[in-house]
């Protein structure tokens, strides 16, 4: 299996290959739009400030080519916000393919929300042997809202959408990478899809 995880300048790389590294798999970093066509599955990472990250897509052409991939394509933190119609962080159009807006948690709370919190109504195969209200581990000040494309939820002061789906895209809020034996097993389920 060809696994690509797309390379634009942002995210925490490492530890999303060291995760699949532990999975027998060995992913490639990539931003060429062949060896991104070619493979079999995609990790769309994404860790640091919107605006800027969409800059970097749209500098590669990567903006044009992920909503046209076939693949699934797993968006994570960032790169689900990313795949989402508009972020309130840096007033950025995003890709659209979520039919969702992405806003700020509201000043009240602790931001960005940092560590571990549940996710519960799972509705995916992504989620294939995951209880609700399993743990998984968060960093972020922005959250997408709810839409018919949600398949998982998390409470912040605000329910909110931690996981999305839209054909072969999905999204996780969470780092599945840092989620232990339940994040483990959500990156073995993306690759059976």
């Amino acid at each position: 299996m060809k696994l690509v995880i797309i390379n634009y300048g942002a995210g925490n790389i490492k530890s999303i290959q060291f995760a699949f590294k532990r999975l027998g798999i060995d992913a490639v970093l990539s931003d060429d739009p062949e060896e991104i066509l070619a493979a079999d599955k995609i990790i769309f990472p994404g860790v640091g400030e919107a605006s800027s990250a969409m800059n970097m897509l749209k500098q590669t052409g990567l903006d044009a080519l992920i909503p046209k991939l076939k693949q699934p394509v797993l968006g994570i933190c960032l790169g689900m916000q990313l795949l989402c119609e508009f972020t309130e962080e840096g007033h950025t159009e995003g890709l659209g393919i979520f039919k969702t807006k992405v806003k700020r948690f509201n000043s009240g709370l602790k931001v960005p929300q940092m560590g571990w919190n549940v996710i519960n109504e799972l509705k995916s195969d992504l989620f294939k042997g995951i209880k609700d209200n399993e743990y998984m581990y968060l960093v972020h000040s922005y959250y997408a809202e709810h839409c018919e494309e949600t398949i998982a939820k998390t409470d912040y002061g605000i329910n909110y959408a931690s996981a999305l789906q839209h054909n072969n895209f999905y999204g996780v809020q969470f780092h599945p990478e840092k989620s232990s034996i339940a994040g483990a097993k959500i990156l073995k389920n993306f690759l059976e899809l």
